[in-house]
């Protein structure tokens, strides 16, 4: 039987047994939540390793998967070092950074409204900015160190903070401002009370975006300019010297890197906005 006969088999077994799983008694449970994605991502990466050893693919186009993990285990060292230079130092800071700033400046915004006037339409024209312009500028300005990283993240993760919490802090209706006036409540105690528990779910909006956004931001910038660590640099360079299997491994490291971010605030949403409908599943 050939490579795609295997192949083809693979796919029909993985999609019966996800249907049955996602369609049967125990649907709900986490188990079954957690086996679904496990199983279609194994049957994605059988057909791929199938398909491209039956094929003849060459490695310097696609390399099959089994390539890659060896190259992942032989270089967990550079790699390491690399997630260090590109998401802890570029991409976490200017995160932190950026979406700090944006949540403050929001407050400033919200408080007076030629700042909303003037600085949100701005925030339109700054996000259709392209990065690869930005970049190299930015990198010029900072060096090429990850401080140039995390001043690309800064200004990538700005507005979508901005303008995602500036509209969380307007989502309370007229009556329950009234409510909080005729319970004599400050500015301080309305915005503490009210508003800002009512803008978290977009608060967390914005994060979720942002932490798309950093990783990007802080890869992009590093090639326009990097020490020799970091997975921009990495990628960049290895396909210079056709080393797919390494691209294809420090792709792997920011795919891990940015799923893992992102499960991240989304477990802390799921913490914080517990009475939130979102999150209860209901009105």
């Amino acid at each position: 039987m050939t490579h795609a006969a295997f192949a083809l088999l693979l796919w029909i077994a993985g999609w019966a047994l996800n249907v049955r799983l996602a369609n049967g008694p125990a649907s709900n449970t986490q188990a079954a939540r957690l086996a679904v994605p496990l199983i279609f991502g194994a049957t994605v990466l059988g057909m791929w390793e199938l398909l491209v050893r039956g094929l003849g693919v060459p490695a310097v186009i696609l390399p099959p998967p089994s390539q890659i993990a060896e190259t992942f285990t032989a270089n967990t060292a550079l790699l390491w070092r690399d997630f260090v230079q590109t998401i802890l130092k570029g991409a976490l800071s200017g995160y932190l950074i950026g979406c700090g700033a944006a949540f403050l400046t929001a407050l400033l915004v919200d408080r007076y409204d030629y700042l909303r006037r003037g600085l949100l339409p701005l925030g339109n024209f700054m996000a259709a900015l392209p990065i690869v312009g930005t970049a190299p500028i930015l990198v010029m300005w900072f060096g090429f160190g990850w401080q140039s990283k995390a001043a690309v993240v800064v200004l990538m993760v700005f507005f979508p903070m901005l303008v995602n919490t500036v509209a969380g802090l307007q989502d309370t209706s007229s009556m329950q401002r009234d409510l909080m006036r005729t319970y004599a409540a400050s500015t301080g105690q309305t915005l503490m009370k009210l508003r800002l528990p009512s803008a978290l779910p977009f608060v967390f909006n914005g994060l979720k975006i942002s932490t798309t956004l950093a990783l990007i931001g802080a890869i992009v910038a590093e090639f326009f300019g990097s020490p020799t660590l970091g997975l921009g640099f990495r990628i960049s360079t290895s396909i210079g010297q056709l080393d797919l299997g390494m691209v294809w491994s420090a792709i792997v490291v920011a795919a891990l890197a940015g799923t893992a971010s992102y499960g991240l605030v989304a477990l802390l949403e799921k913490r914080l906005t517990f009475w939130h409908a979102s999150q209860r599943g209901g009105p």
